[in-house]
């Protein structure tokens, strides 16, 4: 038994941290249930993310505790060494790995955690690309505790081969027995057929309102500085043209970046003295019903061009009405 420390179990201590490790144990312990008929992991999770019954905070413990403690999965960390954007022979060869299950965590810089079920194109069309220098774990298993981890090991090291396009020749092993990997059936749970119904109204009108779907981000795009410097007046006009658009969107997210970093703060964008003509600044959109980029995009074009003042001729708390 592994010794106790003194503050273990503090986060127990008050009714909100009890009733939050209640709420990640029972979570834990359905997906259990799901994750031993074959189910893979990254299927359950996203399921679980998107319903909103669990909490970007809890994949990693939930992925540590499951696939490490408890069934031993190998596993293989690798930053990229370039970017990837193509994942369709990866897909098709995977697919084929009938007794491996795996499992991919990717660590975007800005959303945390994604999990990928590396058989399902879904998940890499909502990744869209792994930037160079980014951070993924690679699982491999096959859904119980086992002490035969040679091919395992194997399938980690071919399956990052195969993201950088190189030909491998699978081992026979890989391709035999119970396939891993089966469409995740719908969650259902009994209630009376008036109550069910009652959802599906609520739902559909919803639905016609926002649209659902999961948080994701979008490519990167370039954004050229057309002014003869991007100076405190473009910084202005940006500040605002992105104000209105969270004004709108108040669920997205608008990230910038400069020479490969995030800019947090745009005024250094001005204070640096870097950003000249010529230049270009890259933007990005994360959340889930993303909508407006290109509009946005023009927008930041114009802000970045000689003609930024049209967005600075109104009093300085007026929040503009451009989406």
């Amino acid at each position: 038994m592994a010794e106790t420390k003194s503050y273990d179990y503090t986060g127990l201590s008050t009714r909100e941290g009890f009733n939050k490790s209640l709420r990640h144990f029972k979570a834990v312990m359905s997906i259990i249930s799901e994750f031993e008929n074959h189910v893979n992991l990254a299927d359950i999770l996203s399921e679980l993310l998107e319903e909103k019954e669990l909490q970007q905070e809890q994949l990693g413990p939930i992925v540590q505790s499951l696939l490490f403690d408890k069934y031993g999965y190998s596993y293989r960390s690798h930053n990229l060494l370039e970017s990837i954007d193509d994942f369709n022979g990866l897909i098709s060869e995977v697919d084929k790995w009938a007794a491996v299950d795996l499992f991919v965590s990717y660590y975007h810089p800005e959303l945390g955690l994604i999990p990928i079920n590396p058989k399902n194109p879904s998940h890499w069309e909502n990744i869209k690309e792994l930037k160079k220098n980014e951070l993924i774990v690679v699982y491999a298993g096959n859904f119980e505790k086992t002490s035969n981890s040679k091919i395992f090991d194997e399938a980690t090291k071919l399956f990052i081969d195969l993201l950088y396009g190189k030909r491998i020749t699978a081992p026979l092993s890989f391709k035999k027995g119970r396939k891993t990997t089966v469409k995740k059936p719908a969650r259902t749970k009994e209630t009376p057929k008036a109550v069910k119904e009652e959802k599906a109204e609520k739902k559909e009108a919803k639905r016609e309102v926002k649209p659902s779907g999961k948080r994701r981000m979008t490519p990167m795009y370039s954004i050229p500085v057309t002014n003869e410097l991007f100076h405190n007046g473009n910084v202005e006009a940006w500040k605002k043209i992105i104000q209105s658009y969270k004004a709108k969107y108040p669920d997205l997210d608008v990230y910038i970046f400069y020479e490969g970093e995030r800019i947090h703060d745009i005024n250094t964008l001005f204070k640096w003295g870097k950003v000249k003509h010529g230049s270009a600044i890259l933007i990005s959109v994360a959340g889930e019903n993303i909508k407006d980029v290109a509009k946005l995009q023009r927008y930041l074009k114009q802000g970045a061009s000689p003609m930024f003042e049209a967005f600075l001729r109104f009093p300085v708390n007026t929040v503009l009405n451009l989406f």
